[in-house]
């Protein structure tokens, strides 16, 4: 197991943290764990995993990764833990972040088992919905939360770059295509993976009947208070993968959707996972919208070397412009 220098921060002066050397380049591993700082509009702690290499006084991007724990606790230790693990050990944004000599940032959003169907990290309705501070809007809490980031990064001479990365896979992977809609604007490229089929629709309706967030974008403004930024959305570089035997399906759940919320999939969509991913993928490239599409074979609910090595290569890419 690789060391990693881990390090409390709950303030911004970071400099002395900072490891230089003659090449300018971040000499091992470190993790910055940062406390809540609701003054700023985040309400939890969130983590930073610098990999060894990276580049300092130079301008690069930020990684993101939506934490997703895969069970429901109210134990914050152990949300915090399975996002530490994320960030630092093993995922696809690690694996990215590591090959690519970027920063990653993983928030430690909470999924309680007191509201069992406020499913956060997937940025379900019923989250977007909240008015308590602590799960209120947490699209606009991780942007705080990035805001942050890039100021502390600063300070360690590491330069971060307007737009940033998203990754994610299964209800981390729901999120990022979510928040994707929610803030075009701010993302240079994401990856997604294992996320049931089901993406988010650029449309109002579907034969007949009406997309409410999080199936599409019919009451869009009067959740968000903007309208729906489609031209920014589009051009957003999307690598959209799925395992050709991947049957992991959130929507028959009602943590995950609603019951009026499933019959809609079910019905216009695909009972299936599979069959979903196909009429996705249709109405995507119908409305010409920039996505490259992959289905791994002999593959489920899981990610492999395979998959991680074609994000890494796909935000290599996109690094390079």
């Amino acid at each position: 197991m690789r060391f990693l220098s881990v390090l409390l921060v709950t303030f911004l002066g970071c400099n002395a943290f900072a490891q230089r050397s003659t090449n300018s380049i971040f000499q091992k591993d470190s993790l910055l764990i940062v406390t809540k700082q609701p003054n700023k509009g985040f309400y939890h702690d969130y983590i930073i995993f610098i990999p060894k290499g990276t580049p300092m006084n130079a301008t690069t991007v930020l990684l993101v990764e939506p934490n997703n724990t895969g069970k429901i606790t109210d134990s914050i230790g152990m949300h915090k833990e399975a996002a530490i693990a994320l960030a630092s050990v093993s995922s696809v944004g690690n694996n990215c972040a590591t090959e690519l000599k970027i920063p990653l940032l993983v928030p430690v959003f909470p999924r309680p088992a007191s509201q069992p169907l406020l499913y956060t990290h997937a940025l379900d309705r019923d989250v977007m919905l909240q008015q308590n501070a602590e799960y209120k809007r947490l699209d606009l809490q991780l942007l705080e939360m990035i805001n942050d980031a890039k100021k502390r990064l600063a300070s360690l001479e590491i330069q971060i770059a307007p737009k940033f990365f998203m990754c994610g896979f299964s209800a981390s992977g729901t999120f990022v295509n979510r928040f994707s809609f929610i803030h075009p604007e701010k993302i240079k490229a994401l990856a997604i993976g294992g996320f049931n089929g089901k993406l988010m629709l650029p449309m109002e309706s579907l034969k007949g009947e009406k997309l409410n967030y999080p199936i599409g974008i019919n009451d869009f403004s009067d959740l968000f208070n903007k309208k729906f930024d489609f031209t920014n959305y589009k051009e957003i570089p999307k690598y959209i993968y799925m395992g050709a035997l991947d049957t992991n399906d959130a929507v028959q759940f009602d943590d995950a959707y609603s019951g009026s919320e499933r019959k809609i999939i079910n019905e216009n969509l695909g009972k299936s996972v599979q069959e979903r991913f196909v009429n996705c993928q249709n109405y995507y490239q119908t409305q010409d919208i920039s996505a490259t599409f992959k289905t791994f074979e002999k593959v489920g609910h899981w990610t492999t070397s395979e998959m991680n090595l074609k994000v890494i290569l796909f935000f290599l890419n996109e690094l390079k412009k």
